[in-house]
């Protein structure tokens, strides 16, 4: 059976995020290193997930190029359907995606993933495979779909490639991941 994306193909939509990830318990399998750029299952972003936190034992990650990236009038594509009303003028490029927390004991990062096309926070969970990163994610913990999100190393036009909090790079969320 043929499992459905977890972004819906609508023109405007990009996955944003909270993950919760971080330190798990005594008992947690290692995970491995998710660091790096991911260009999404179905081409329209990339993702680029590094340490973070005060103790850079967390996982945060942002939308640093999207395929579509502008409206039909030219203005950068924005967060329209936030439930915050004063979150839906933000930009989706250059917007934090992932915030992490714990650990599973199959050694993937767990947490919560909001998506953009509607609004909606959903839970997921995260590994890499090699030059792969399976992203699953699950509505009522029983409704799943996986994703592989593909390495990258190069940079494409309008992909920010500077920093995080710098000009030229990705925003760190200002408020705690939900």
């Amino acid at each position: 059976m043929r499992q459905k994306s977890l972004v819906r193909r609508a023109p405007v939509c990009v996955i944003l995020a909270g993950i919760a990830f971080g330190v798990g318990s005594g008992n947690a399998a290692s995970p491995a290193d998710p660091s790096g750029a991911w260009l999404t299952e179905d081409g329209r972003a990339r993702i680029r997930i590094e340490p973070c936190g005060a103790k850079q034992g967390e996982i945060c990650g942002y939308v640093v190029w999207m395929k579509i990236s502008l409206d039909a009038k030219g203005r950068p594509l924005q967060d329209e359907k936030n439930p915050d009303p004063a979150k839906r003028y933000r930009p989706v490029l250059g917007r934090q995606l992932i915030a992490g927390r714990k650990t599973s004991s199959e050694g993937h990062f767990e947490g919560q993933i909001y998506n953009a096309d509607d609004g909606k926070t959903y839970e997921i969970s995260l590994w890499r495979e090699a030059d792969i990163l399976k992203v699953r994610g699950c509505l009522l913990s029983v409704l799943c779909a996986t994703q592989s999100w593909t390495e990258t190393r190069d940079v494409l036009p309008g992909q920010l490639a500077g920093a995080t909090g710098d000009p030229t790079g990705p925003r760190p969320n200002t408020e705690p991941a939900r």
